[in-house]
């Protein structure tokens, strides 16, 4: 009706809208209050956020990037705008995927762990899994090393193939990543970490060598898995949900790529962890660091080989597209 009172009559606009012209007059003259101004700007930085994570964050960590912005604003209020606004994060499920077998063969490391997966600084303990990934082409799979202070992935690798030289990658990766003598690493019992190279590896590096037990492992009940390695198995969760499940990939590069971007790109440097606060992983390690908790500078360990080197009766190399970040020598 504004827009249109140089070519018809005012009277006549409400007469056929069914409206009175009081209320035109009303409405013509209202101002929008400072909150409403100010809700509308906050909802613009809201969406703003929820975009940049992909369309991941809910309420909890959006409220947490306003306050790191110098944003004082209620956890409520954002969320009555998120509903306003149609905006949701993503809900995530579990699943509970075993990729890994257990070979009677070979005898596994003792427990040192016992169901504690915490740590008063970094490079204390990690924790280690697999999970498949899907394509058009046929299933690649990844293998991790997490921190468990801080969350952070230290070390992955992507073959194609689940044989020693998959998870032997990984764990070369964290050993490169960091200089970490002494640490436990824990992880299930399968027939990749039972190896005698991986076995061989720990010992040459100083790693301590952990597995979880028989009935935590491999108990018919889905959730025993969960109980025995909580921080891997909730890594992978998290994946499947904000990125496996949300797209399709053709091909294994392109898969590859997504991981990549996805671990280095988001997850270790910018995806806010509850569990840390609602900080990054990164962000974690660097408040440790700020408090004078000693941790040890990335140095390339000595004899370590390149990924995808070619172990005893393993598969064809690994193919891992962090393998230029783990030949770079450190810098001096």
């Amino acid at each position: 009706m504004n827009a249109n009172q140089a070519a018809f009559p005012v009277r006549t606009m409400c007469r056929v809208l069914d409206v009175s012209p009081s209320g035109f007059y009303d409405w013509l003259g209202h101002v929008p209050s400072q909150r409403k101004l100010d809700d509308a700007v906050l909802l613009q930085r809201i969406r703003a956020i929820h975009a940049e994570s992909d369309g991941t964050y809910g309420v909890p960590r959006i409220h947490a990037e306003l306050a790191e912005q110098g944003q004082r604003v209620g956890r409520k209020r954002v969320a009555r705008l998120m509903r306003q606004g149609g905006i949701a994060g993503f809900s995530r499920r579990r699943g509970f995927v075993v990729t890994t077998q257990r070979d009677a063969r070979q005898r596994p490391a003792p427990e040192l762990v016992q169901r504690e997966f915490k740590a008063d600084g970094p490079n204390r303990l990690w924790v280690a899994d697999i999970t498949y990934v899907p394509t058009w082409a046929g299933f690649i799979y990844l293998a991790i090393v997490l921190d468990a202070c801080s969350r952070r992935v230290v070390g992955w690798c992507i073959g194609q193939t689940l044989h020693a030289d998959l998870v032997l990658a990984a764990l070369n990766m964290a050993l490169q990543q960091r200089n970490a003598s002494g640490v436990i690493h824990h992880s299930d019992q399968g027939s990749q970490y039972t190896s005698l190279e991986f076995g061989r590896r720990c010992q040459e590096m100083g790693v301590r060598a952990s597995m979880g037990s028989v009935g935590d492992a491999y108990e018919n009940e889905p959730r025993a898995k969960f109980r025995h390695n909580a921080m891997a198995e909730s890594f992978f969760a998290t994946l499947e949900c904000e990125l496996l499940n949300r797209r399709s990939f053709k091909s294994k590069a392109e898969a590859r790529t997504a991981l990549f971007t996805y671990i280095e790109g988001w997850y270790n440097p910018r995806r806010r962890h509850s569990a840390l606060g609602y900080r990054s992983p990164a962000q974690f390690e660097r408040v440790h660091q700020d408090n004078d908790v000693r941790m040890p500078p990335p140095s390339v360990v000595r004899g370590l080989p390149t990924v995808g080197a070619r172990v005893a009766s393993a598969a064809p190399p690994v193919d891992n597209p962090a393998e230029e970040l783990i030949r770079a020598p450190s810098p001096a």
